[in-house]
């Protein structure tokens, strides 16, 4: 049997099949995605539960005239294959391939770049709010998850949406789950709404009263959706997107094509805001992922046939020995709380939940209020860590600054996937968090090079009572033995691993890699010294002026943009000391929009492997003595 798939090059494609066929196409999809994220990696779950959800879009709206826009964007496989990238689908995630979220650089079918949750309703108001205003006409439609409802922006969206009235659909995907289960009242009330039990039953026992009234009840019925919102204004007045002048479809079954078709086509016509409420199963179609979506949500490669990972390892990741470093923290103090935002698991937080599940708390994707809350808990005695990814805690900026730092309470932020981030892309980079807490009043940052310095430097950031951020990478460990017991460190003090003329001065994750381009520019006669900052602040400035004030070179080196960073904060020390003459290298990331590509793929493409760092410092070196290029610029290189 030929597969349907085949003959999809675009959305006119689609439209062209009998709506019987589609289920047949859907099974054909989910059998595509599932076979080439468990080569690649990427968003299971999610894009699973949205394969009719997403047929049901294409099969009734016009892109790339109608502008669908996907909240976060995680789910978005199914658009993009039917969307003129099913040949290109097998290379996503991976370097010169498809981005694992929408992208407008890559399809006029990607109406708006997503990667962070809750911003689609503002994007989408936005369109259709323009697009009013400049008399067009299309659809305008937003796909946002019940987990990106718990984030604050969405409702001040929904807030304005109910305002203004442009006309505009949201498709609202229940499914109970963000990454992990989503947390909150709003959630229950969700649950209560949408689970379908309780409206439902009442469905089912409204329409045997009706039928009971001779003549009047089975007209009634017949009309349909007249009689579900009869149902819905009868037993739940206060259904809260009606209340926000929003009208409110639902709840649908979001694996039904054929409802989904008929709601979508009712929608169209509708000359206001509307809200259809979809209920899906994450990871549906895929036995494993249903049983185990959270596992499943952002997969490492994997055995289709069981679901086991293609690839193990006997070494912990960083986000592991995070979250059993912070069990034993918890053990030794009991003022240690753990806070999360809809990462429990990601964060490593998962065991800390089960074993201290009233010391820990979910608040959800919102970050701005777990950083308040944070401040809050620190202001009344207790030590708050705030387990977020460094791309996400860009979002409570003005938090961290106003009511942590500016009260100089005791916060301690874990930045998990700090540094450069592998497969997803530009929005999910964590190389912003130094130079947007360096300037930071009061802030005290930190980086280990490996495992064990992590668990220390937790450890240390609970004791100093000032505001502390630890970034660490989205990567396995080192493989070095951990110590049993904790050791403080030093505040500010850098550790010097290699003797030599001229300073090397590496940040975190950029240590060993340091030690290895030293070595092999040893036998070139390049004499470098390697320290191990541990701090971006405060700065080791006695070990930094040591070598500065003989005129020697110093080399520093960070994962994280230039811009303010690290290597910054070094030269801003040299300026202010007077420099004594000292010839200064600057080594990190470009303030660029960074591609698709693994880890070590991204880090060569800026020279900040091994090969790539000897060929730097050579260069540099090679300038001093008079036979460089004559001083030209190069990525990622900041020179004095």
């Amino acid at each position: 049997m030929s597969k349907l798939l085949e003959g999809i090059q675009g959305p006119r494609d689609l439209k062209k099949l009998p709506e019987r066929s589609l289920e047949r196409l859907a099974a054909e999809i989910r059998a595509l995605i599932v076979d080439v994220v468990s080569r690649n990696g990427g968003h299971l779950s999610p894009n699973l539960g949205v394969v009719e959800l997403t047929l049901a879009l294409h099969y009734v709206f016009d892109t790339p005239r109608d502008k669908i826009i996907w909240d976060v964007g995680h789910q978005a496989y199914t658009h993009k294959i039917l969307t003129g990238r099913r040949e290109a689908f097998r290379g996503l995630r991976r370097s010169g391939g498809l981005c694992g979220f929408p992208s407008r650089e890559e399809s006029e079918h990607d109406a708006y770049n997503t990667g962070h949750a809750s911003t689609a309703l503002s994007a989408a108001l936005g369109l259709a709010v323009s697009r009013d205003r400049k008399n067009e006409d299309y659809h305008v439609l937003a796909v946002v998850g019940d987990g990106s409802l718990t984030g604050g922006v969405a409702w001040e969206a929904l807030n304005q949406i109910g305002q203004l009235r442009d006309r505009l659909i949201i498709v609202l995907n229940y499914n109970e789950m963000s990454i992990s289960p989503n947390v909150g009242a709003f959630s229950k009330y969700l649950t209560y709404l949408a689970s379908g039990q309780h409206y439902l039953r009442i469905k089912d026992h409204a329409k045997l009263m009706l039928k009971s009234i001779p003549g009047i009840g089975p007209r009634v019925i017949k009309y349909g959706r007249a009689f579900e919102d009869l149902i819905k204004k009868t037993f739940f007045p206060g259904l809260v997107f009606e209340e926000l002048g929003i009208k409110y479809i639902g709840p649908v079954q979001g694996h039904s094509l054929p409802s989904l078709i008929e709601v979508f086509n009712e929608a169209k016509k509708y000359d206001g805001p509307v809200l259809v409420h979809c209920v899906t199963q994450k990871g549906r179609g895929y036995p494993p992922a249903q049983a185990n979506p959270e596992k499943f949500h952002g997969s490492s490669p994997f055995i289709p046939a069981t679901g086991e990972p293609r690839h193990k390892s006997d070494v912990p990741s960083y986000s592991q020995v995070f979250g059993r470093t912070m069990l034993k923290a918890a053990a030794a103090d009991k003022r240690v709380v753990a806070i999360t935002a809809a990462m429990p698991d990601g964060t490593g937080l998962g065991a800390f939940a089960k074993a201290h599940p009233e010391r820990f708390f979910d608040v959800g994707i919102a970050e701005q209020h777990a950083v308040n809350f944070a401040a809050g808990l620190a202001a009344n005695g207790l030590k708050p860590v705030a387990a977020i990814y460094s791309t996400f805690l860009q979002r409570a900026y003005d938090q961290v600054f106003h009511d942590v730092c500016l009260q100089d309470l005791p916060v301690v932020f874990a930045l998990d996937r700090a540094g450069i981030v592998p497969d997803d892309g530009p929005t999910h980079q964590g190389v912003n968090d130094i130079a947007y807490l360096r300037h930071m009043p009061h802030m005290i940052l930190m980086a280990p090079k490996d495992e064990n310095d992590l668990q220390h430097m937790l450890f240390s950031a609970l004791s100093y009572g000032h505001p502390a951020a630890v970034r660490f990478p989205k990567s396995l460990g080192e493989g070095v033995k951990l110590d049993r017991d904790f050791k403080p460190l030093p505040l500010g003090k850098a550790e010097l691993l290699r003797a030599g003329r001229h300073l090397l001065l590496a940040y975190g994750s950029m240590v060993r890699p340091a030690l290895a381009a030293a070595r092999r520019l040893a036998r070139e006669g390049i004499s470098l010294a390697v320290a191990d900052a541990r701090f971006a602040k405060p700065l080791d400035e006695e070990l930094i002026l040591r070598f500065a004030r003989t005129g020697r070179t110093v080399v520093t080196l960070e994962e994280g943009v230039l811009a303010g960073g690290f290597g910054s904060a070094v030269r801003e020390l040299l300026d202010r000391e007077g420099r004594f003459g000292v010839r200064f290298l600057a080594l990190g990331i470009p303030d660029v929009v960074y591609p698709v590509g693994t880890r070590e793929e991204i880090k060569a493409l800026f020279g900040l492997d091994v090969g790539g760092l000897v060929r730097r410092v050579r260069g540099f070196f090679d300038e001093a003595r008079g036979r460089g290029a004559g001083g030209r610029s190069r990525p990622g290189v900041r020179k004095r």
